[in-house]
């Protein structure tokens, strides 16, 4: 069976359903092409930083995330064992402060969202196609795309193909786009858990104790996603039939006040673990074909950047189309140059907040408090902490240079 449509995305995750979306809604034709019948929970990234909410406003998709139950963290509390609970919660950040009509984090479930916006863009005129196997794509002017779905194989010959199909991108290896990794520093796991009622539930909250980080990102109703990190070396720390327990009862820190709240909480879906590290593409379009979201390199999670850059990717695509008929590989030089320039400032961020918070070690620690004595006033330094939430291009572009990882890393 074959076809013709504007836009093919393949795959129908936050980055393609969002960009599906706002096209669908513009009177392209648009296809969203997805594997998965049903979004199950795979541990992935629930938090929105605001310099990502900044881009759901302007793609004006926040109503489907709300909806699927998203609410906004209006502050963050560092609790950690280089700082008394009590002044940690006195320099508690306002979340809602950070950027101008920004009302702060926003969390929400990554299955719920992806359905939320898949949902969205088959309400705004998008074909959604769900099940399908294999997807073969000829890159060119006018390229074609070939899917099977219910036995069947189909051909559709488009405009575009924008990839969205993830960490493992079957349209990046078919393009033969080289993906560049660094190495696995941390590995970090995560688990959904009900009935954790005392936690104020606007209240996030990221720290250190011993050698694990910890994160706690609270939904509505008890509900939260805690994640931990640790070192690497220790891989499989977390493994076995008794991994909850394990996991809850590691969550009992010194330093989070009442702490024996998540030992109380009821696991509400799986407990998984993942290596931590950046990844990038030099190039993400090819003729006929660009590139978005994880598909094109993602930033290692340990900032929480890829919702938000999976949105910066979708509404600077989205521009590209809308601005004129040339859908060429050239009119997304522009997104190549500063896709790269952005995730290259991210990956610095990610390695500088890894030294400082997952340095598990009396010396990461001593450095970890001469960091929270400086970074608010001195604006270079501050770049890497500041980085994650006001957007990298808001932060001293000498934030990011080695002579200021070298000074960060120097403090004692």
């Amino acid at each position: 069976m074959s076809g013709l449509a504007d836009v093919v995305v393949v795959g129908g995750g936050i980055a393609g359903s969002s960009l599906a979306t706002v096209l669908a809604r513009d009177g392209y034709q648009v296809v969203v092409l997805e594997r998965q019948t049903s979004y199950r929970d795979k541990v992935r990234g629930e938090a929105l930083a605001c310099w990502g909410v900044a881009e759901l406003l302007q793609l004006d998709l926040e109503k489907p995330l709300l909806d699927a139950g998203g609410c906004y963290a209006t502050r963050a509390v560092a609790y950690d064992e280089v700082i008394d609970p009590t002044q940690a919660e006195a320099v508690a950040a306002p979340l809602d402060q950070i950027l101008r009509s920004v009302p702060g984090v926003l969390v929400v479930g990554h299955p719920e969202a992806c359905e939320a916006l898949t949902q969205a863009a088959a309400a705004a005129g998008a074909t959604v196609v769900r099940g399908v196997g294999d997807v073969d794509i000829q890159p060119g002017d006018a390229p074609m795309v070939r899917y099977e779905h219910d036995d069947v194989l189909h051909e559709l010959r488009c405009r575009l193909v924008v990839a969205a199909d993830g960490r493992m991108s079957t349209v990046r290896r078919q393009l033969g786009i080289e993906l560049h990794q660094t190495t696995p520093r941390t590995i970090a796991g995560g688990m959904l858990v009900d009935d954790l009622r005392s936690w104020p539930a606007r209240q996030l909250s990221i720290g250190t104790e011993g050698d694990l980080l910890y994160f706690v990102f609270p939904r509505a109703n008890g509900r939260a996603r805690l994640y931990l990190l640790h070192d690497i070396a220790q891989k499989g720390r977390f493994t076995g039939p008794d991994r909850q327990a394990k996991f809850q009862s590691a969550f009992g820190f010194r330093c989070i006040p009442g702490s024996e709240m998540f030992g109380a909480a009821r696991p509400a879906g799986p407990c998984a673990f993942y290596p931590m590290n950046d990844s990038w593409t030099d190039q993400p379009f090819a003729p006929g074909v660009v590139l978005i979201g994880d598909a094109a390199g993602w930033n290692d999670p340990i900032i929480g950047q890829g919702l938000a850059i999976a949105l910066r990717d979708a509404r600077i695509v989205t521009d590209v189309v809308r601005s004129g008929s040339d859908w060429s590989a050239a009119a997304f030089a522009g997104y190549g140059e500063e896709r790269r320039e952005r995730m290259r400032r991210l990956q610095v961020a990610a390695r500088v907040i890894t030294d400082i918070v997952a340095t598990f070690t009396p010396a990461g620690a001593a450095r970890r408090r001469a960091y929270n004595a400086v970074w608010q006033t001195d604006p270079v330094l501050g770049g890497p902490r500041l980085a994650p939430q006001v957007g990298p291009e808001n932060v001293p572009a000498d934030s990011f240079t080695q002579s200021t990882i070298d000074r960060i890393l120097a403090l004692a």
